[in-house]
């Protein structure tokens, strides 16, 4: 079966709920272990355009803020359901959630 890497980028403040939203969806399977996952602190950037009701920031203004970096992996068939658990747990008008194919020889 191929695999994706996931990238998810969210804030601080809710890291935990959409890591548990993205296992309960199935992913994080390596092998004989579940839940398998990394988390590390990223600065990220955006601009909320005319129309966006921005999470944190103001329409029009260039943000900066401490987000985390959410990584994992699951089966090409999980995708749907990990992008829908993901997208109900995260707080942004648009998450950012990639999906990366794999290289597995």
């Amino acid at each position: 079966m191929a695999r994706l890497k996931i990238e998810i980028s969210v804030p601080e403040t809710h890291v935990e709920v959409v890591v548990e939203a993205l296992h309960a969806a199935g992913a994080g399977r390596v092998g004989e272990y579940a839940r398998c996952s990394s988390v590390w602190s990223v600065t990220g950037s955006w601009q909320p355009l005319p129309g966006a009701q921005p999470y944190d920031g103001e329409v029009g203004v260039v943000q900066r803020g401490r987000e985390c970096r959410v990584e994992s992996v699951c089966e090409v068939e999980q995708a749907r359901a990990v992008r829908q658990a993901v997208r109900d747990a995260h707080p942004y008008e648009e998450a950012v959630i990639h999906f990366l194919p794999l290289y597995e020889p």
